[in-house]
C-alpha cells in the first residue's frame, strides 16, 4: 500500500465542513489544521482545502485519483442541480446558499447499511464511536504518519460475531440488528450486488426494509447517502420534519403532520432532486 497525492482546483462545489458535517458520513475527523481525515474502504485518506486547491494525501491499495472522483462524486455538475432547486423558492434558495458546498458521497453500501442502522436513535459522537470501535476490533489496521486507522470490517470478518460481543461495543438494543442483517446479507436473502444494479427505487427500498433495523428513514438514508445514490429518496427526521412543517405546512403540531404528507409536498415541489433538498434544508435548518 502506497502514499498517494492527488490535487484538484477551481472546485466551486467543494466545502469540508459542508460535506462531513451535514450528517451523511460518521468516519471523517477534523483536524487542527481544519482538514479531514477519514478510512475509504481499504485505505486512508487526508483532504485539506488551500485557497483554490483540494489536496488529497493518502495510503491506499487502489489508484487515489480514481477513488476520490468517485468517493466524492466529482464528475457530477452540482452547481447546475444548485441552480436549479434554487429557483424553485426562496427557502431552498436560502438552504443551499448555507450548504452550497455539500457534496453527497458514494459511500459504500455495505458500510452505510450498517452506519444508518447503528445511527437509529442515536448521536453522531456515540454513532462514531461505536463504528470505530467495530472497526477496531474486526477490521484491518492502517499505520500512517504515526497514528492507527482500521478498515469497517467485511461480512466475513462480521461473521462469527455474536450477539453479545456486539453489546460489549455500545451498541445497545442495536446488536441483534446488526447480528441479523449481517447474517442476511452472507447467506444472499438480501443479495447487496444486485441493489446497486436495481436502477427502480422502491424496488430496492422494499429490498432494504427487509434487513432488521431498516426502518423507512433508515432505508433512504442508505439510498441517498450509499453508492446507490438515489436523489429520488426523501429522508424523513425531527429537522425536516420540522423544517417542512415550518416553511410550507405550517401545523400548530409539527408531530401531527404524517410522513406521507411531507413525501407529497416534496415530490411536488423537488421532484427527482428531492434528497439533495432535503439535505440542504437539513443541514441549514440543524446548524441554524
Amino acid at each position: 500500500m502506497k502514499e498517494q497525492i492527488y490535487i484538484i482546483k477551481n472546485q466551486k462545489t467543494f466545502e469540508l465542513k459542508d460535506i462531513f458535517e451535514c450528517g451523511q458520513c460518521f468516519r471523517w475527523n477534523e483536524e487542527k489544521d481544519g482538514s479531514y481525515t477519514g478510512v475509504i474502504k481499504d485505505g486512508v485518506i487526508n483532504v485539506k482545502k488551500e485557497g483554490e486547491e483540494i489536496i488529497f494525501t493518502g495510503k491506499c491499495q487502489n489508484d487515489l485519483k480514481e477513488t476520490v472522483e468517485n468517493y466524492f462524486d466529482l464528475n457530477r455538475n452540482y452547481e447546475e442541480i444548485k441552480e436549479k432547486l434554487s429557483k424553485i423558492d426562496n427557502y431552498l434558495k436560502t438552504s443551499i446558499d448555507y450548504g452550497k458546498g455539500i457534496r453527497i458521497l458514494n459511500q459504500d453500501l455495505w458500510e452505510t447499511i450498517i452506519s444508518f442502522i447503528i445511527s437509529a436513535n442515536n448521536n453522531i459522537p456515540r454513532i462514531k464511536g461505536i463504528i470505530e470501535r467495530i472497526s477496531k476490533k474486526y477490521g484491518n489496521e492502517i499505520q500512517w504518519k504515526g497514528n492507527k486507522y482500521y478498515t469497517f470490517p467485511t461480512t466475513e470478518q462480521l461473521k462469527d460475531v455474536t450477539v453479545e460481543e456486539y453489546r460489549k461495543l455500545g451498541l445497545g438494543f442495536r446488536d441483534i440488528r446488526l447480528y441479523e442483517t449481517t447474517h442476511k446479507i452472507l447467506e444472499k436473502e438480501i443479495d447487496i450486488d444486485k441493489l446497486k444494479t436495481n436502477s427502480n427505487t422502491l424496488e430496492v427500498r422494499e429490498e432494504l426494509l427487509k434487513l432488521s433495523g431498516v426502518g423507512p428513514k433508515v432505508a433512504d438514508c442508505i439510498l441517498l447517502f450509499s453508492e446507490l445514490k438515489r436523489f429520488d429518496t426523501f429522508p424523513i427526521d425531527v429537522w425536516v420534519r420540522r423544517v417542512m412543517n415550518d416553511l410550507y405546512i405550517k401545523e400548530a403540531d409539527e408531530s401531527k403532520v404524517s410522513k406521507k404528507k411531507i413525501e407529497d409536498l416534496a415530490e411536488a415541489k423537488f421532484g427527482d432532486l428531492k434528497g439533495l433538498a432535503q439535505q440542504y434544508l437539513f443541514y441549514w435548518r440543524r446548524e441554524n
